[in-house]
């Protein structure tokens, strides 16, 4: 194997990976911890904080092994650009809405009552357009 076969392989196992993780934790793992019987809101809310931070810690190691494995396969314009996108939506998650979200949680945690989040919905619209560009990226990788 060459180590573009190989850069190719890893972006693909990765990307999937990454894919994977998403769809369990975003879609999956957070609206049904509320479902549960006992848990309240402050409680889901504190969970849920535990478990983003985890899995954008592990995202954002995901997404730079991503770039560095398509980077070094010297990718077609289309698989940089998806790359790109990828990136781009995970930073727009970390430095613009979570922070958003972290302050209104802390809000509810200390007890105060607030109206839905317009930036949860926010985080759910990237998360969503997140999805599409990583199945994209990792068919495109396949691809190769």
């Amino acid at each position: 194997m060459n180590a573009a076969s190989a850069a190719t392989a890893t972006a693909t196992a990765v990307t999937f990976v990454w894919l994977g993780m998403v769809l369990a934790i975003s879609f999956l793992e957070a609206p049904l911890k509320f479902r549960a019987p006992g848990v309240t809101v402050p409680l889901g809310l504190g969970i849920g904080r535990v478990v983003f931070r985890a899995l954008n810690r592990i995202e954002a190691v995901l997404a730079l092994a991503v770039v560095g494995a398509v980077a070094l396969g010297g990718p077609p314009v289309h698989i940089a650009v998806l790359t790109a996108a990828t990136a781009l939506l995970l930073a727009a998650q970390l430095f613009a809405i979570r922070p958003v979200l972290n302050r209104r949680s802390d809000r509810v945690l200390a007890g105060e009552t607030l109206p839905r989040s317009r930036a949860h919905w926010v985080y759910v619209a990237t998360e969503s357009v997140k999805v599409l560009v990583l199945l994209a990226l990792g068919i495109s990788v396949l691809g190769v």
